[in-house]
């Protein structure tokens, strides 16, 4: 197998002494060492096609040389040789959240596997921080973007995948929960219980998922039998102003709100688990038990639901996978490869203790 540095070689120098590592190992100081041109050695660092050429033998005296020497690329300087940073952005609405988190978290394990570092981003809802901070962050380079819970109007040139409903722009590639299905899973359950006054809380305005899940909840009540009452349901808010507390605190507030009207519900259908744990505490600081007196179910599956007392009923979205699934996708659009437009991922009923069969009071 022909070697490409092989013509370019020097006699170089010969290591001797500790004292002669230079602080900073560099391409050069390593390319002396081996006596092979920083040709090679680039090459077969950046495994790039011409690696192929290369002799094994080669291969595996630089890749010994590095772990000697404890070498680290200048990642500045391989972006000015390839013109990549192997970088991309991930831009949320709050980073602190456990929805995001989760997702972030699956996005990262991806990305690490491929080789890549990523940027996160909140923009807490912000009209003027949503519509700069894309600008923002393609000033740094990165090769493309994942969107979570983020309006974006506009095609960016580079690539961007986004975890919502609300990511309409040109060109972008959608990971999205099947929220029918988990409207569907979630009143299924209650009504088997016997619950027929559910209570309902509605998401926030321009949240991701508000509308699609709103138009489920409405569809699959009519098909359980079910009436939705205005008396019955609780809005979360509005964005930018419901990103100054959390969603628990959102939930806790709509509870108490619930409790002020009426106590003639049996069970609430939460919009996510942040809202669903917040009320479970307003029932309970309000002398309702639950689940004795009111059934509570949420959406998602954050980690948090399987410590509270009672351990939260929910309908699972899978987080971490879906995050793998976002950077999957936008790792496929960065190489060139054709990913579909939308991929809608399935829910799943995870039954635990807030919720019971309805009891008459």
């Amino acid at each position: 197998m022909y070697d490409v540095g092989m013509a370019a070689r020097k006699p170089g120098k010969k290591i001797h002494a500790q004292q002669d590592v230079p602080r900073r190992v560099t391409l050069k100081f390593l390319a002396e060492y081996l006596q092979l041109s920083t040709t090679t050695v680039s090459v077969v660092l950046s495994d790039s096609p011409l690696a192929m050429t290369i002799a094994q033998k080669t291969k595996e005296r630089i890749w010994a040389a590095v772990e000697k020497f404890q070498y680290r690329p200048n990642m500045f300087a391989q972006y000015l040789h390839s013109k990549r940073t192997f970088s991309v952005a991930v831009l949320v609405p709050d980073i602190g959240d456990e929805y995001s988190s989760s997702l972030i978290s699956g996005i990262e394990r991806r990305l690490s596997e491929a080789g890549y570092k990523y940027i996160v981003a909140s923009h807490r809802g912000a009209p003027k921080e949503i519509e700069t901070s894309p600008e923002t962050l393609m000033d740094r380079a990165v090769e493309g973007m994942i969107f979570i819970n983020t309006p974006l109007q506009k095609r960016l040139p580079i690539p961007v995948v986004a975890v919502s409903d609300i990511t309409t722009a040109p060109g972008v590639s959608r990971i999205v929960i099947d929220n029918d299905r988990a409207i569907w899973l979630g009143l299924s359950h209650l009504k088997q219980l016997g619950h027929k006054r559910i209570a309902f809380f509605k998401g926030p305005d321009h949240n991701g998922d508000t509308e699609m899940r709103w138009k489920a909840v409405l569809e699959n009540s009519e098909k359980f039998g079910l009436e939705v009452e205005r008396e019955l349901t609780v809005q979360l808010g509005t964005y930018p102003e419901v990103n100054e507390s959390t969603v628990s605190h959102h939930g806790y507030a709509a509870a108490m709100t619930l409790l002020k009207r009426t106590r003639s519900f049996t069970a609430l259908m939460a919009f996510n688990d942040g809202s669903a744990i917040g009320a479970i505490r307003a029932f309970q600081d309000a002398g309702l038990s639950v689940p004795n007196a009111v059934s509570v179910i949420g959406i998602d599956d954050v980690p948090l639901g399987e410590f509270i007392y009672p351990r939260l009923t929910t309908v699972r979205q899978p987080l971490e996978q879906m995050g793998q699934l976002a950077a999957s996708t936008l790792l496929d659009r960065i190489n060139g490869m054709t990913v579909l437009e939308e991929t809608k991922v399935l829910p799943e009923l995870i039954v635990r203790e807030s919720t019971a069969p309805q009891r008459y009071r």
